[in-house]
C-alpha cells in the first residue's frame, strides 16, 4: 500500500468520524517517517476528536519543536486548549498562528470564539468580521458573529447573520444549535426547539444540541423561563459583575431585615418582601434539577437528561419529601423536635442539586453534600436524644450550609469565567 494511498485513506477515516482505525494507519506511517509534519498534525487532529488531549498536545508539542514556523500546529494547539477549558493557552497559541499566517479566515474565526468564550463580545465581533473580510463563508466566524451580536443585544443583526450561514450549509448541526441558543436567550423556545431538533436529527450526539433541546423544553414551564432569563443575564457577567450581583443582592437582604427589625411599623410591608426574595434566592440552586424531575415524564426529555442529571433530580425529590413529612408530623404530633426534620429536608434541597455542577474541581461540591447531610444527619439525631434543637452540630450545620453557597459560587464563576 503506497504512502499517498494510505494518507488519502486516513483523511476518509478521519471524515467518517472512524478516529481509531486513523490511529492505527497514522502510527503505521510514522513507524516510517517519525518527523513528517503532516503526519504528526494529522496524529494530533485524531487525538483532540478522541479528547485525548494529553496525547494530542504530546504530539504537537513534538512537531512544533521540529517545524516552529508552521502556523496549523499551533491552530491545533489552541483547539487542544479550548477542550481542557485553558483559554488564555488557547489565545495565546492560535495568536502565534496569526503571527506567523495574518492571512487564514480560520485562524481569526477561532480567536474570535475564543474572545467569545471569555466574555469579550466587542472583540470577538471585531475578530469575526476580521475573519469574514478573508472569507465571506467561513461558518465558524459567522456563527460566532452572530451569537457576539446577540449578547450586544443586536438581535435583528445577529438573526440576519446566522440565517446567512445556514444559507451556506442548511445541514450544519452547530449552526442550527446556535440559532436555537440564540433564540433561547431571547426567550422564543418554540422556534429555538425547531433548530435544536434540525441540529440533532444531523447529529444525534451533539451535546451542544441536546443540552439546548433540554433547556428549551423546561423553558415551557413560564417559571423555568423566568430563571433561564436571569441565568443568561449572569452567564454574559464577566466574573467581577457576578461577584457584584450576589453580593449586592446579599448586603440588600441584609439591609432589609435591619430596617424591619428596626421599624416594627414597617414589617407587615418588608417581612413578606424579604421571605420573597429568600425563596427567589433558593430557587435559582434547585429549579434545575426539580425542572428535570418533571421531564423524567416527559418521552422526549427523559432521553436528554444524562445519569448525574436524573440522580440530581431524585435527591432533591426525597429531600423535599422529607421537608413535606416533617411538616406533616410537626402539625400532627405538635412536637418541635419534627421541624429538625423539616428544616434538614428543605435546606438540603440547595447542595443536592447543586453537587453534580461541572467544575475543575471535580468532586469538590459532592464531598462538601455528603459532608453536610452526615452533619444535619447527627444534629437529627442529637435533637431526638437530648430535646436539644440547637445543639452543636445543628450549629455546624448552619455554618455549613451558609458555607456551601459562598463555595459553589466561587467554583462556578471560576468554571464559567475561564
Amino acid at each position: 500500500m503506497t504512502e499517498d494511498y494510505r494518507l488519502s485513506k486516513v483523511e476518509i477515516l478521519i471524515q467518517q468520524k472512524k478516529f481509531g482505525e486513523a490511529e492505527k494507519l497514522l502510527s503505521d506511517l510514522l513507524t516510517e517517517d517519525s518527523n513528517n509534519i503532516h503526519f504528526l498534525s494529522l496524529l494530533a487532529e485524531v487525538f483532540l476528536q478522541q479528547d485525548k488531549f494529553d496525547n494530542a498536545n504530546s504530539i504537537i508539542d513534538n512537531a512544533i519543536g521540529l517545524s516552529p514556523d508552521s502556523p496549523h500546529l499551533f491552530y491545533i494547539k489552541s483547539r487542544v486548549a479550548i477542550q481542557q477549558d485553558n483559554l488564555s493557552e488557547a489565545e495565546k497559541n492560535i495568536n502565534q498562528a496569526i503571527e506567523l499566517d495574518p492571512f487564514d479566515a480560520d485562524y481569526f474565526a477561532l480567536l474570535a470564539n475564543i474572545k467569545l468564550g471569555r466574555k469579550q463580545f466587542n472583540e470577538a465581533l471585531e475578530t469575526a468580521n476580521r475573519a469574514l473580510e478573508i472569507d465571506a463563508e467561513n461558518l465558524l466566524a459567522l456563527n460566532t458573529r452572530s451569537t457576539a451580536l446577540n449578547k450586544l443585544n443586536r438581535s435583528e443583526e445577529s438573526f440576519e447573520t446566522i440565517e446567512g450561514a445556514l444559507r451556506e450549509d442548511p445541514n450544519n448541526a452547530y449552526t442550527h444549535a446556535n440559532y436555537g441558543m440564540g433564540l433561547l436567550e431571547k426567550g422564543d423556545h418554540k422556534k429555538a426547539l425547531d433548530h435544536f431538533k434540525e441540529a440533532l436529527s444531523n447529529d444525534p450526539t451533539f451535546d451542544y444540541a441536546q443540552s439546548g433541546m433540554l433547556e428549551a423544553l423546561k423553558a415551557t414551564n413560564p417559571i423555568y423561563k423566568l430563571f433561564l432569563k436571569y441565568s443568561f443575564f449572569m452567564g454574559n457577567l464577566t466574573a467581577k459583575y457576578q461577584w457584584s450581583v450576589i453580593i449586592g443582592f446579599y448586603l440588600g437582604f441584609k439591609a432589609l431585615r435591619t430596617i424591619a427589625k428596626n421599624n416594627e411599623a414597617l414589617q407587615p410591608y418588608l417581612i413578606p418582601l424579604i421571605i420573597a426574595l429568600g425563596l427567589i434566592a433558593f430557587s435559582t440552586w434547585v429549579i434545575a434539577p426539580i425542572s428535570n424531575l418533571f421531564l423524567r415524564f416527559n418521552k422526549y426529555g427523559q432521553l436528554l437528561l444524562d445519569k448525574k442529571e436524573k440522580m440530581s433530580s431524585n435527591f432533591v425529590a426525597i429531600s423535599f419529601g422529607a421537608f413535606i413529612v416533617g411538616l406533616l408530623l410537626y402539625f400532627a404530633l405538635s412536637d418541635e423536635k419534627m421541624l429538625t426534620i423539616a428544616v434538614f429536608g428543605f435546606a438540603m434541597m440547595l447542595p443536592l442539586g447543586t453537587m453534580f455542577s461541572p467544575s475543575k474541581n471535580q468532586y469538590g461540591l459532592l464531598i462538601f453534600t455528603i459532608a453536610l447531610a452526615i452533619i444535619g444527619v447527627i444534629a437529627i439525631g442529637l435533637t431526638f436524644s437530648t430535646g436539644e434543637m440547637f445543639n452543636l452540630m445543628t450549629v455546624i450545620f448552619i455554618i455549613g450550609f451558609v458555607a456551601f453557597q459562598w463555595v459553589a459560587n466561587y467554583l462556578l464563576i471560576k468554571e464559567d469565567n475561564q
